[in-house]
């Protein structure tokens, strides 16, 4: 499985409204603190514009809504790994990705046999306070050692400056979302995300 090097991340479907049309290939929708209905609506929004403009969309923990309204890949945390029923995820036909921190966390999420690992912060974020240190560019190359074929994906106060760096270090696509979110202008960030990552396509 090849992902596209550029991984927008967002919190919500009116997101995926202003920024997929721009040419955003691979796109999860990360809602937190929401209804099951505010949830179902956000991701069915979501759907139906990614669909359209033919970009991957990826719903981050809420697995059984995904089977539900046919979505195609999920992405879950180790904590949302821990209590998911992967059977049922893989019985649905879902894709899984997998964030990862630490040995540990990889071992477990290479158990479970996922189809992209990522590995983050690799520099300090604002997006959430995390228990990790910021694990660097060289820490990509040893993930990537480890896992091989499997798609890397590479998270956390990764901006425009940091993409060389990121795929030099082996890294198959780069994960973002303040960097966009809390720009001046967005959709021009993401043109910008989109021109530099194409040599990476």
């Amino acid at each position: 499985m090849k992902l596209d090097p550029f991984y927008l991340i967002v919190d919500s479907a009116e997101w995926i409204d202003r920024l997929v049309p721009l040419g955003v290939k691979l796109v999860q929708l990360r809602m937190k603190d929401c209804s099951e209905v505010q949830l179902r609506q956000a991701i069915r929004r979501a759907k139906t514009i990614c669909a359209e403009h033919g970009c991957q969309l990826i719903v981050n923990d809420y697995w059984r809504l995904a089977i539900e309204e046919g979505c195609d890949f999920v992405h879950l945390g180790q904590e949302d790994l821990a209590t998911a029923d992967i059977a049922a995820i893989r019985a649905a036909g879902l894709k899984l990705g997998l964030s990862t921190h630490d040995g540990t966390e990889l071992e477990t999420a290479l158990a479970a046999a996922p189809d992209y690992v990522a590995l983050g912060p690799v520099w300090p974020t604002i997006l959430k306070k995390m228990k990790w240190a910021p694990q660097g560019v060289e820490k990509l190359r040893g993930w990537k050692d480890r896992i091989g074929s499997l798609p890397l994906v590479a998270i956390g106060g990764i901006n425009i400056g940091r993409i060389d760096s990121v795929f030099a270090h082996g890294a198959d696509s780069a994960a973002v979302v303040t960097d966009i979110t809390l720009n001046a202008d967005p959709e021009a960030r993401v043109r910008e995300w989109i021109a530099c990552t194409a040599r990476f396509r």
